[in-house]
This record gives C-alpha cells, structure tokens and sequence, in this order.
C-alpha cells in the first residue's frame, strides 16, 4: 500500500518560510501525480500550490506556495513562503496514479498522508 509521508512542519513565525517534505517508500513518484492540501480547523481541505484551477478564495496561497521535487531521492517539497497566522493548518501530500498533473480535487486522489501540522504565530 502506498503510503505518503510528509515531514517539516511546525512552529513558524509570521512572514517566515518553510518548506515541508514528501516521499513514499517502496514507490516512484516519478509515476504518480503529486498535490499538497492543507485543513485548517472548522474548514474544508483545499489544494496549495496547485497548477490548475482553484476558487478564488485560494488564489493567494497559491501564488505564496510552490513545489518542488528531486527524483534522486525520491522527494516531493513544498515551499511556503510570507506565512501568516491563516496558514496555520494541517498539510497533508496526496498521491494518485490517475490525476493530471494540477489536478486541485481533493476527491481525486487516493492516497494520503497522515499530515504535518503548520502553526504561524503572529
């Protein structure tokens, strides 16, 4: 079973950086596609970072956040930058071996990780 595992989250302050990890032992995800999500409390799990299309409400943390990967090792990063206290959530990496690259649905990916938590203090 593919299972995602994300790391580096944390305690950060605002307007600071962070840069989360993502991998899956045993699998490529050279072969798969690959989206971070994140949940804040009370609210519905949305797409970060994402290529493709997303509600509005999510364009600015889209154009904060970006990701990375380096196939040498197997890693898919996130990189977050100018955080503030609204970014405080759990991140997690999705994985789905039939999701278009810039896919933002949650439904269709299939595997998750158990997620990181982000605090941003302010």
């Amino acid at each position: 079973q593919l299972r995602p595992v994300e790391s580096g989250g944390g305690l950060v302050q605002a307007g600071g950086s962070l840069t989360l990890s993502c991998t899956a032992s045993g699998y490529n995800l050279d072969h798969y596609t690959i989206q971070w999500f994140r949940q804040a409390s009370g609210k519905e799990r949305e797409a970060v970072a994402c290529k493709g299309h997303v509600a509005e409400s999510s364009v600015d943390v889209n154009s904060r956040f970006t990701m990375s990967r380096d196939n040498a090792v197997n890693m898919r990063y996130l990189h977050m930058r100018n955080l503030t206290p609204e970014d405080t959530a759990v991140y997690y990496c999705a994985v789905d071996f039939y999701a278009d690259d810039g896919n933002c649905n949650v439904a269709d990916y299939y595997y998750w990780g158990q997620g990181t938590q982000v605090t941003v203090s302010s």
